[in-house]
């Protein structure tokens, strides 16, 4: 098949054909007589299975070392992940459907609206009660569900769910009026490593065990995330909480 039925038969550009064999993601097929590219069923099956994996949001990098592994392969095993790859992406559709119909009947949408259904039912039971530390502390947690694949998301929602029973949840805002307290306090104030050692208490083991198997050797984008959001006194209390939690972990 010329260059043209192959794009069509795929459901992409012959642009895109181009600019896929300009990458070296698409091999150069046998020419005819007449110099015109001559592409089979496989070409056909290796164009698509490039197309999908870009869509799932793979790399250019990714793709070349899935593509490299398909090499050697029969047509049928090729097939059989490339069906696989639909059904995942299949999946994450449905899945975003359903939540888009849940917030379609809202009456009245709010900030966290987006989040899952899980995540929302934590957040409602997490009021900030006007506390600003709280709200970040909010905006942190929708922002981590969003982004989130669905494996982590359902973990993050069960290690936080401890957080949301009544007796914590009194504690917890306790803990985030003392936090902003510390609004205009410096950091070697006495009550920044009582707060952080009260921090670290009030969290349940389990959510310590995710947050340090999770949380990378330097603290990662979120806890830089984070400080950058405090004031001293506030980030120096997380600093020294994240310590107290590695020991206690």
């Amino acid at each position: 098949m010329r260059i043209g039925e192959l794009a069509a038969l795929v459901g992409v550009s012959t642009r895109t054909v181009r600019h896929y064999h300009q990458l070296g993601l698409l091999p150069e097929p046998a020419r005819t007589a007449g110099g015109y590219r001559d592409y089979r069923l496989r070409d056909a099956v290796l164009l698509a299975r490039v197309r999908r994996l870009a869509e799932l949001g793979l790399s250019l990098d990714e793709i070349r070392d899935v593509l490299a592994d398909d090499r050697g392969r029969d047509l049928r095993e090729v097939l059989l992940e490339l069906d696989s790859d639909l059904a995942r992406q299949q999946e994450l559709i449905a899945a975003r459907r359903v939540r888009l119909a849940a917030l379609l009947e809202e009456g009245e949408l709010r900030a966290d609206s987006a989040v899952s259904p899980d995540m929302a039912a934590v957040l409602r039971d997490l009021d900030t009660e006007g506390s600003t530390f709280a709200e970040m502390d909010r905006e942190m947690l929708t922002l981590m569900d969003t982004v989130a694949d669905p494996g982590m998301r359902d973990e993050i929602v069960e290690l936080m769910r401890p957080l949301a029973e009544p007796g914590m949840r009194e504690r917890a805002h306790e803990l985030y009026r003392r936090l902003d307290g510390l609004a205009d306090a410096e950091p070697g104030d006495p009550r920044v490593r009582e707060l952080a050692a009260d921090l670290a208490a009030h969290m349940p083991d389990e959510l310590v065990r995710g947050v340090i198997e999770h949380l990378p050797p330097a603290g990662g984008p979120w806890l830089d995330a984070m400080l950058e959001e405090l004031t001293p006194a506030q980030g120096e209390v997380f600093r020294l909480m994240v310590d107290m939690l590695k020991e206690q972990a």
